[in-house]
Order: structure tokens, then C-alpha cells, then sequence
């Protein structure tokens, strides 16, 4: 197996960067890339912290962030299951990266800067949702935002109907945690539960 170990051993394969691939990096919001991220209800978010590295998936209804100005967002942090390893790794490191996704189009949008987590309960308030307020809201600065060309989600077929895997032909939530736990926890009676579960703690 060759390793490679030094950058100038992956130029030598890759060559140089052409201009199409920097002269999309912006400083702030643009109005063609505020269109992008409008139209975006779900992105990955990438932290870093002492103990290694974490990416999260977050989605919510309409928008997975809140346009506070060209180069503010606000995103609530809305119920999950309050590992929150995003929020651990932010307030030690505060360096983030998000991918924004939107359903129907091959490019992606990408956002890397610094955040910090606010409880402040002006802003929770603001960003309720159905008479529920976030317990806290992460608030990013960019640094530099581009798109990410199609390749990758055009190869995944992402949004393929054909490419759609049944659910049904995968190992449920449940059966995960009854594997790891020797049957302890989950099962059967964790995935009838969910619906029910979720529906009640959405916001």
C-alpha cells in the first residue's frame, strides 16, 4: 500500500486548483447563495472537540437555519437525544463546517466558520416551534461559503426514485439497540413506540 504524506505528493497527482473551483468561495452570503440556503430544510453539521470529531444531521421545517444577515446564522437546536456532541465540541472548539442538501438538486452548499451556543431567551423565543422553544440555539459566523458541484449526488443517485432503498431490508433503530444491549433495550416494542415518541417530541 502507498501512503501518501505531504501535500505536494497530492498535487503532483491532483495538479492545481482551477479558477471555477475558488472563485465560487464568498466571505459572506450572496444573493444567489441565500436562494440555495432558503430553499435547503436539512444540512449536516461538522464540529471538532477534544475528543475527536462528530457530524450531525439536522433538518427542520422549511429552512434548517435562520438568516440572521449576510454573514450570520442561527440554528435552534431542536429535540434529539441529548448526547449533544455538537454542542460539547463547540463550546471548546468553535470551529464548525455545515452541508446544506436540497431535495431535487445536485449541488450542495457549504459553509465553513466559527459558532457559539446561546440560551439567551429572546432568541429561543424567536425561534419556537409549535409553542416550543429550542433549549439553546448555535449561532455561526461564516468564514466562507461555495457550492459543491453535482458529481457526488448525481453518482449516489440520491434523489432517484430507483435508487430509493426499502426501509424494510434494513435493520430497524430497535433491533440495532437490542444487538448491542443483549436485548436489554429496544426491541419490538421501541419501534411500534417511535411514532408515538416522535410525534410527541418533534420541537
Amino acid at each position: 500500500m502507498t501512503i501518501l504524506t505531504s501535500v505536494d505528493q497530492l498535487e503532483a497527482i491532483y495538479g492545481q486548483t482551477g479558477p471555477t473551483s475558488t472563485v465560487k468561495e464568498s466571505p459572506r452570503l450572496t444573493p444567489m447563495y441565500r436562494r440555495m440556503m432558503e430553499a435547503a430544510p436539512f444540512c449536516a453539521l461538522a464540529t471538532s472537540g477534544p475528543e475527536g470529531l462528530d457530524c450531525s444531521p439536522r433538518g427542520d421545517k422549511g429552512m434548517c437555519v435562520v438568516i440572521e444577515n449576510d454573514t450570520t446564522l442561527i440554528m435552534p437546536d431542536r429535540r434529539g437525544n441529548n448526547r449533544i456532541d455538537s454542542l460539547r465540541n463547540i463550546v471548546r472548539d468553535p470551529r464548525v463546517a455545515l452541508m446544506f442538501l436540497i431535495p431535487g438538486s445536485g449541488n450542495a452548499l457549504r459553509v465553513n466558520g466559527k459558532a457559539v451556543v446561546s440560551v439567551d431567551p429572546a432568541l429561543l423565543a424567536r425561534l419556537a416551534m409549535e409553542g416550543k422553544e429550542p433549549r439553546s440555539a448555535i449561532i455561526i459566523t461564516i468564514e466562507t461559503i461555495y457550492f459543491q458541484c453535482a458529481r457526488a449526488i448525481i453518482r449516489a443517485g440520491l434523489w432517484d426514485e430507483a435508487a430509493k432503498v426499502d426501509p424494510k431490508t434494513l435493520p430497524t433503530p430497535g433491533d440495532i439497540l437490542a444487538d448491542l444491549s443483549n436485548g436489554t433495550i429496544g426491541g419490538k416494542p421501541y419501534d411500534e413506540e417511535w411514532p408515538t415518541r416522535a410525534a410527541a417530541s418533534m420541537w
